[in-house]
């Protein structure tokens, strides 16, 4: 049985299970493709086709599942990031220059702003964040320049108006 030959015959199944849990064919074609890269990276598929089926519907559920958890503890983390903001010291610097910087940290793609309250703000070391949000350390490293670069770019854009009073 070649692993790969099976796993395309079962493809239209494992989608259509995929696209049960997430209702949604773009999720579904993803998650299925990560459920056959596991498997295909695993070393363990079971050798009898009849099998292989169930597990990779487990494969499925469990990618699914993580995703789902993953989802959580961004948005869990989105509101503590925003009460963390909300509660810097309102004294503290040049207000204008603060107004500022707070627009410019809306802006960024949230990706960004994880990876910057994590090393920046929070003070985690690269490590430490590598393990917070699961990728490596390399990775932490290249997407906290990534995204200081895309702060120092929103800090340019970012133009307040004073107010003005109204006449008449």
């Amino acid at each position: 049985m070649r692993l790969a030959r099976v796993l395309t015959t079962l493809h239209p199944e494992l989608l259509a299970f995929a696209a049960s849990l997430t209702l949604n064919p773009a999720e579904a074609e993803d998650l299925v493709q990560d459920a056959v890269v596991r498997a295909l990276q695993s070393g363990k598929a079971p050798r009898q086709s009849a099998d292989l089926r169930p597990w990779m519907f487990r494969i499925i559920k469990n990618l699914f599942i993580d995703g789902k958890r993953k989802k959580r503890v961004q948005r869990e983390f989105s509101a503590m990031q925003s009460r963390l903001s909300d509660a810097l010291p309102a004294g503290s610097g040049d207000p204008v220059e603060a107004l500022m910087v707070r627009q410019a940290y809306a802006k960024l793609a949230a990706r960004d702003r994880e990876i910057l309250c994590l090393v920046d703000i929070l003070g985690l070391t690269y490590a430490e964040a590598a393990t917070a949000i699961d990728v490596p350390p390399g990775t932490v490293m290249s997407r906290v320049s990534r995204a200081r670069r895309a702060m120092i770019e929103r800090m340019g854009e970012t133009n307040i108006r004073p107010l003005r009073k109204r006449r008449g």
